[in-house]
């Protein structure tokens, strides 16, 4: 992560100066089965409390989709039979120039988790739909990710 401060000039020809901070890219895995998803939930320490999420994360892979794929595997022992790239999105464009790229997981047999030394509180379970659309509206899914995923999981759906 670097945080930087570009000298820019506004589009009445003032200077200015714009800070942003430069991340790497990240996957955001939807596993989808029985007609809900699979959610972990763990401490995140800039919010300063528990927040359930979809899978997410970077791992070193050849592939974004190997990349999804070996994330879904160590924060929840899933393995998918089917995944489908829906699209990237900015994750804060105002922020950062980070973008998340959401694939969406079907055909999931469970497995054993490999979690990183700090996901070693995260907790998993599934969610029906419903369910899951009011965590949404009662703030206990409050990801922006997650929530953007899933709306861009049913727009492609429809």
């Amino acid at each position: 992560m670097t945080v930087r401060e570009d000298a820019i000039e506004h589009p009445d020809g003032s200077p200015g100066l714009y800070g942003y901070v430069v991340r790497p890219d990240f996957v955001l895995i939807v596993p989808e089965e029985d007609d809900g998803f699979h959610l972990v939930e763990e401490y995140r320490y800039p919010i300063g409390r528990r927040s359930w999420s979809f899978p997410q994360g970077s791992a070193e892979a050849d592939t974004r989709e190997d990349e999804a794929r070996r994330e879904l595997v160590e924060e929840t022992g899933l393995r998918a039979g089917l995944l489908r790239y829906l699209g990237r999105m900015d994750n804060a464009h105002g922020m950062t120039d980070q973008g998340l790229h959401v694939y969406v997981a079907t055909g999931l047999t469970k497995g054993e988790a490999h979690r990183e030394h700090t996901e070693q509180d995260m907790r998993q379970r599934w969610v029906h739909r419903t369910e899951f659309e009011q965590m949404i509206l009662d703030g206990t899914v409050s990801d922006s990710s997650s929530i953007a995923a899933y709306l861009l999981w049913r727009l492609r759906r429809a």
